[in-house]
């Protein structure tokens, strides 16, 4: 991290921006996971120098591995005092549900807490080919498969899918596990401009039209709460005879009128080519899955490393996934809640100053710029009652940090007023709004 240029906003009393950042000792170059002492064969040596994490810890101002003693939903509880949370995936807010909760508890009691085994050998139980039945039909396509977690889901599909002849060709915002999967992929990959339907054109013009491709985009994007331009970039595809894979690990329960997504989102009845989602965010759980054609998905089945040499999904957690997904349909004010929560706090912060930038789901990005500043602002509001998830290099480009707040379908609205006046508060001091 740079040391911070202002100390505007700084509350009377309270150290500078400057001085957080001095004390400290925050450095940038101290951030590249590639910066490596030199001289030495001792791989401990080498990455001896990295101290980044404990000068932060000392000044304060690390917002990360924050132990949350008790989270009900919308409220949590952190260093012994209840604040309201900002910075959940649980977007609608299910992980406390009775029916869940009973689910889980049923198949942890039947199954025990794991199958010891990879899906492929001794590790699939009635639970896991249950839920891959309904996720099937709740998002209208022939077939699924559970992985152990949405990361591996990508991994997974991916790099059984394209082999040394293929090629991935990924939108550059699209989440780590898809930018993993085309690494690990013996395939090549490129990247085109975050959803620029034009760009990608342009890409795809230029690759050898007999090499298989594979387009990877995100339905809803995890750290800018935006939505891909679906519609113009199958038309793309289509033109290129290209598939795509969307990873609708966010938007699966907050998008589009029944919570089907981004396709539902756009109105669009043809079904994806893949869909990769997670059970750790609507779905009250952990885990993962992918969607599609039934001879496809066979064939990641039997071909895909991560399903083969991974331990499976646990029961009780696919037993929750799926209550929760049967929850979706039960009770449908949860995604209607969560959408009119989302566009209220865009137009709210957004009224107040704050950079929102161009979100359209529940996760609503606050774009500060500078990492320091950023880890101020995220420290002042939890300080005040605030939980919120400061996100800097690498997960973001350098010198573009955020705060990602994300909103659950129970929060209250004296919740959301109590927010948006620490918010209104901690902006001012902080120099984030004037």
């Amino acid at each position: 991290m740079t040391q911070a240029h202002s100390d505007a906003g700084a509350g009377s009393g309270s150290p500078s921006l400057t001085d957080l950042a001095q004390a400290a000792g925050l450095r940038m170059e101290e951030m590249d996971g590639h910066q490596r002492e030199v001289g030495s064969p001792d791989l401990f040596e080498r990455i001896s120098h990295f101290q980044l994490a404990d000068q932060a810890r000392a000044a304060g101002l690390y917002p990360f591995f924050q132990p949350i003693e008790v989270n009900d939903g919308p409220e949590a509880v952190v260093d012994g005092k209840r604040v309201i949370m900002l910075g959940s995936n649980n977007y609608l807010g299910l992980t406390r549900h009775p029916k869940v909760l009973e689910a889980a508890h049923d198949a942890l009691d039947r199954y025990g807490p794991s199958m010891t085994g990879s899906r492929l050998l001794n590790g699939t139980s009635p639970v896991h080919l249950t839920l891959e039945e309904e996720l099937a039909e709740f998002l209208g396509m022939e077939t699924a498969i559970v992985f152990s977690t949405g990361y591996l889901a990508n991994l997974g599909a991916v790099s059984a899918l394209i082999d040394r002849h293929g090629i991935s060709v990924l939108d550059r915002d699209v989440h780590a596990s898809i930018y993993d999967a085309a690494g690990l992929a013996l395939g090549k990959y490129t990247r085109f401009q975050h959803n620029d339907p034009e760009h990608l054109d342009r890409v795809l013009s230029n690759l050898n039209p007999e090499q298989a491709r594979l387009v990877l985009i995100d339905g809803a994007y995890s750290m800018g709460g935006d939505l891909a331009p679906l519609p113009e970039l199958r038309e793309v595809c289509r033109k290129h005879q290209t598939r795509m894979l969307v990873d609708d690990a966010h938007a699966i329960g907050t998008v589009g009128p029944t919570g089907r997504g981004t396709r539902s989102h756009f109105g669009l009845d043809e079904p994806d080519d893949l869909t990769i989602g997670t059970f750790s965010k609507t779905l009250a759980s952990v885990g993962g899955f992918c969607a599609g054609p039934r001879k496809v998905i066979e064939y990641i089945r039997h071909f895909s490393r991560p399903m083969l040499f991974t331990a499976a999904l646990p029961p009780a957690s696919a037993a929750a996934a799926l209550t929760a997904l049967r929850l979706i349909d039960e009770e449908t004010w949860r995604v209607q809640r969560v959408q009119e929560i989302g566009a209220r706090m865009r137009r709210e912060l957004d009224a107040l100053g704050f950079d929102v930038a161009n979100s359209a789901t529940p996760i609503i990005p606050i774009r500060v710029g500078d990492e320091v500043r950023t880890a101020a602002f995220w420290r002042d509001l939890l300080d005040h009652g605030v939980y919120t998830n400061a996100v800097i290099a690498p997960a973001v480009p350098r010198g573009q940090a955020i705060l990602r707040t994300s909103y659950i379908a129970t929060h209250s609205d004296d919740q959301l007023d109590r927010a948006l006046q620490i918010f209104e508060e901690a902006g001012r001091r902080q120099g984030v709004i004037s």
